[in-house]
């Protein structure tokens, strides 16, 4: 529950959950949720809460590539099939079987091909041989930014430790002086009654004894006629 806000933004909550009683009672939580859908049924925001900060460039880190595919996507074209032209090694045309040229350029992509598995095979052959400790040292980083991260995860999980017992101690140090302030109050309400009605009773018996001096002194002067 928060109180009245006296500045804009700022609002006085009222509330000690670690020290009021009742939450666990029957009906306190439908109670509760029932008073939320109420506000946020009638609630209407009155301004854009995001209006100070700048308007965001969805597209900053968009590549080329990245934009055409948005585009095919946002068309509802669909994607472009893996082309494997470029592993193929076609014969010359029917037409071009006596063409030198044609069986020259055929003669190139097969072997730009055979260059292309050669490359392949180096590669797996000095991933065999180094792989393995390129592995080792990668996962070596992610176990030790891991334990980096678990190491942050703990530090804040115990400053919202602290800050929990920080706020529980306040709540239970105000709680406790609230009820002193409330016992004093009801001390005090009960003696200004005592004192209220002491004064009414004085009241009444002065009231008795004027009435009564009065009667006494008519009495008085009846007699002296």
């Amino acid at each position: 529950m928060a109180g009245t806000a006296s500045v804009a933004g700022e609002v006085f909550v009222d509330a000690l959950p670690y020290f009021d009683q009742g939450y666990d009672a029957a009906g306190v939580r439908e109670a509760a949720a029932a008073l939320v859908e109420e506000e946020t049924r009638r609630y209407r925001p009155t301004k854009n809460y995001l209006s100070y900060l700048p308007t965001p460039d969805f597209s900053a880190f968009e590549t080329e590539i990245m934009r055409n595919e948005f585009e095919r996507l946002a068309a509802r074209q669909p994607m472009d099939l893996l082309s494997m032209k470029r592993y193929e090694l076609p014969a010359p045309s029917s037409g071009q079987k006596n063409d030198i040229t044609a069986w020259q350029e055929c003669v190139n992509n097969s072997m730009a091909q055979l260059e292309h598995q050669a490359v392949r095979i180096e590669n797996l052959e000095l991933m065999s041989q180094y792989g393995t400790n390129a592995w080792k040292v990668y996962n070596d980083n992610l176990a030790f930014m891991i334990e980096m991260a678990q190491k942050e995860l703990q530090k804040f999980r115990k400053q919202i430790q602290d800050l929990n017992w920080q706020r529980k101690n306040d709540q239970l140090a105000g709680g406790a002086k609230l009820r002193e302030l409330e016992s004093n109050w009801v001390s005090l309400v009960s003696k200004n009654y005592e004192i209220e009605r002491a004064i009414v009773q004085l009241e009444n018996e002065i009231t008795q004894l004027r009435q009564q001096q009065g009667d006494e002194n008519k009495e008085n002067i009846r007699q002296d006629f």
